[in-house]
């Protein structure tokens, strides 16, 4: 009897030492098979993609970047003439017709990044255009003539790899708008026949008024 029970007993060991070789070989086989499988493709963002601003723009050879856009409110101040041939005491502030409305200034920039130089009239900067899609055309004639720049350069022709060329144009805008773009071209090309003909090439940068 006591005999039967020792070898009992190694039997129960015995058995209890299989299982826990079996549990332990079930958990590594379990383990090598999840570390075998392709984890998980990461969830579908539904969140649309929020754009970022853009301030340069290539078109052709003609590298266009954004400069500066000030809101200049409700008044273009004489003390601020630019142009030297309107400076003199009879000069006044120039104020805005519509109450809803505000005055900005804005230069950008145009690089010739080619070999050779541009002509004469091949780019201008032209509409500011606003969330909505609304245009706001550049103010001309003598009215404005005083507070822009002496001599014009928009338009002008760009010698290779100089330093960008300012171009400022003022606008009426809505002080309601928001998200100004503006619109900038060139004639295909940049051709100056081709940007007087329409057939233009054209970009928005964003601007950042301040």
């Amino acid at each position: 009897m006591f005999k039967f029970n020792k070898s009992s007993g190694q039997v129960s060991r015995m058995l209890l030492v299989l299982a826990i070789i079996v549990l332990v070989a079930a958990i590594i086989t379990y383990l090598i098979m999840r570390m075998a499988q392709k984890p998980p493709a990461p969830p579908v963002s539904t969140t649309p993609a929020i754009p970022l601003p853009v301030y340069e723009q290539t078109l052709g050879n003609i590298h266009f970047v954004f400069l500066s856009a000030l809101d200049k409110g409700s008044f273009l101040r004489a003390s601020e003439i630019t142009n030297s041939q309107y400076i003199s005491s009879q000069q006044k502030d120039l104020q805005i017709d519509n109450p809803g409305a505000k005055f900005i200034e804005v230069t950008v920039g145009a690089q010739n990044i080619g070999t050779t130089n541009t002509e004469q009239s091949s780019w201008t900067i032209e509409n500011i255009v606003d969330s909505k899609g609304r245009n706001f055309v550049p103010l001309e004639g003598y009215t404005v003539t005083p507070w822009l720049k002496y001599p014009d350069l928009c338009g002008a022709l760009l010698k290779p790899a100089f330093d960008p060329t300012p171009c400022m144009k003022i606008y009426e805008v809505s002080k309601e708008s928001t998200g100004l773009k503006i619109k900038v071209e060139t004639g295909t090309n940049n051709s100056a026949n081709n940007l007087s003909s329409g057939k233009i090439d054209s970009t928005l940068l964003d601007l950042v008024v301040r």
